[in-house]
């Protein structure tokens, strides 16, 4: 939806209270201390009651909002503005257009969303035809590290490890300048290091036994074989790369990009909530007009893990 539709439908605080409710009514609400299935609720008192042990919770409460002061129109306008473009915006950026005045309690709203994009990208295993690579992305060196000389390459403190998965299919006589591969889905998760012991338990978990991988021949993916249908470990000289794994690499060129754009000094420890993003949006591509309301049901279905801390905001992007 544009701006000027979402302004209709959610034009104040009681609007979204109102729509997140009826999303939180669809789904149902499950009681913290039985399980109960089946709520009163209290208007008086803005809450659900459980109709077997009678215990009480918040309409916040077992969602993304979970602990949150922010009004709803925050929440809302923010889903709105990160679900209307491919792009991102910075958190900065977001409490400016929010008119808030400190800038913390935007930036743990935003990461709490990515937090349950990823949460809901997790529920689902990537299948059939796949491409599987590694990268490296640009991230803050550690404050322990920063008085140690800077490694250069594949081990340097600026660097962060990604693994990189990508559902692809070979296009039958692609036309010229089109790419030989048709992209599905694609997930990036951040690791510790490149051994075969790591990817190969990421792949068994995010990965169904019928998929068909394609990687080039690195040492660290020579397990994977035991765990999917096929592994094809190939050579990849670069000039192949657009044929045999052309999707991993896009999607690593288009985060890459899209970081540089709205993000300064990432830190490492935040970077997966910002590839959740990515890949949410990504996976969602097709989803035009409905990504907002897809937003919302996830917003209202997952609790995050996210931990509030005082940040800086020009350390956090």
């Amino acid at each position: 939806m544009n701006i000027l539709e979402f302004i209709q439908k959610f034009p104040d605080e009681e609007a979204c209270r109102l729509k997140f409710k009826e999303q939180r009514d669809l789904i149902g609400v499950i009681c913290h201390k039985c399980n109960g299935k089946e709520h009163f609720w209290l208007e008086n008192k803005q809450c659900y009651e459980c109709k077997h042990c009678h215990s009480r919770q918040s309409l916040r409460s077992g969602t993304v909002m979970q602990s949150s002061k922010l009004p709803f129109k925050y929440w809302f306008i923010t889903m709105h503005l990160l679900t209307s473009t491919k792009k991102s915006f910075s958190t900065e950026e977001l409490r400016r257009q929010l008119g808030h005045k400190r800038y913390q309690p935007v930036w743990e709203m935003v990461n709490k969303l990515r937090d349950v994009m990823g949460k809901r990208d997790n529920k689902y295993q990537l299948s059939g035809q796949m491409e599987l690579d590694d990268a490296f992305f640009s991230t803050e060196i550690p404050q322990e590290q920063k008085d140690q000389p800077l490694k250069r390459g594949r081990g340097s403190q600026s660097k962060t490890k990604v693994l990189v998965m990508a559902e692809s299919t070979f296009v039958d006589a692609p036309q010229k300048g089109q790419i030989s591969k048709r992209v599905n889905h694609i997930k990036m998760q951040v690791i510790s290091d490149l051994k075969s012991n790591t990817i190969t338990n990421i792949v068994k978990e995010q990965v169904d036994k019928s998929a068909e991988l394609i990687t080039d021949d690195s040492t660290s993916y020579t397990k994977l074989k035991d765990h999917v249908q096929s592994h094809e470990a190939k050579v990849v000289e670069p000039k192949m790369i657009p044929v045999l794994l052309p999707w991993v690499h896009i999607a690593i060129s288009n985060a890459k990009r899209l970081f540089l754009d709205v993000h300064h000094n990432l830190q490492k420890e935040y970077l997966q909530y910002y590839l959740n993003e990515f890949c949410y949006k990504f996976n969602r591509r097709y989803f035009g007009e409905n990504m907002f309301d897809r937003l919302l049901i996830t917003a209202v279905s997952y609790t995050p893990d996210f931990k509030s801390k005082i940040y800086n905001r020009t350390l956090c992007g």
